[in-house]
């Protein structure tokens, strides 16, 4: 058995970064396109950019290079700032896992009951 958290990052009460978000530009890192991430993910396209954009617009930072059209049909390439982002993240989420079913486990244990 195992603890899933959902963390939502915000900025002056507003949604800025967390799963979803993680998730979304992996997908993009993965398939060089937000077309393509936003299919996989089962999600509308301007729903993917939106995201993308207000993410952007709240951290002050760009995430994506975007490739419109022409001979390679476009794309998008994360910038360092987001691959900064994304590690970080990946970090803190890690070992935050880690502590949440460390402490669950212990939980369990202190009220008799196994894992």
């Amino acid at each position: 058995m195992r603890v899933k958290l959902g963390i939502f990052i915000r900025q002056d009460g507003k949604h800025v970064y967390g799963d979803g978000r993680q998730a979304l530009l992996e997908h993009i890192d993965r398939l060089g396109s937000i077309r393509k991430a936003a299919f996989e993910m089962d999600m509308p396209y301007r729903a993917a950019w939106g995201k993308i954009q207000i993410t952007e617009d709240r951290l002050g930072i760009k995430l994506l290079e975007r490739r419109i059209g022409g001979t390679d049909g476009g794309g998008a390439v994360l910038t360092e700032n987001a691959r900064r982002l994304m590690a970080a993240y990946a970090d803190f989420r890690g070992s935050l896992d880690e502590d949440v079913n460390e402490r669950f486990s212990a939980s369990l244990e202190t009220h008799g009951m196994k894992r």
